[in-house]
């Protein structure tokens, strides 16, 4: 129903910034909720941010005044900026979208994932 593509990841030093976007392609279906994960090797996925319809946002503790979600409702697009990243951010981040399709039914799209890697 929606194909999502993130980019943006890549290698960092402790204090850096990244800029992780998440584009998608579709039709007959209405977005209700963009988010970001993310997933290390043997534990479990984490929710990162997440902004709904309205731009309410929410953000893990963790993240919480070093990073920003933002959307765009014109079209299948959210950011994910990251600020004065720490190693502990290391991970496999995802881009997850929430809405209904043309039916009605609600779905759940996930990308493939981008790789960032913060250095002590």
């Amino acid at each position: 129903q929606v194909q999502l593509v993130e980019s943006g990841g890549g290698f960092v030093q402790a204090g850096g910034s990244l800029k992780l976007s998440c584009r998608g392609s579709g039709s007959h279906f209405s977005i209700a909720t963009m988010a970001w994960y993310r997933q290390g090797p043997g534990w479990p996925r984490e929710l990162v941010a997440t902004i709904s319809s309205d731009g309410t946002t929410n953000y893990a503790v963790s993240v919480k005044g070093r990073f920003m979600i933002s959307r765009d409702n014109a079209e299948i697009a959210v950011d994910l900026q990251m600020n004065s990243l720490k190693p502990e951010d290391t991970d496999v981040y995802y881009c997850n979208v929430r809405g209904r399709n043309g039916l009605g039914i609600n779905f759940e799209s996930w990308g493939q994932g981008t790789q960032v890697t913060v250095s002590s």
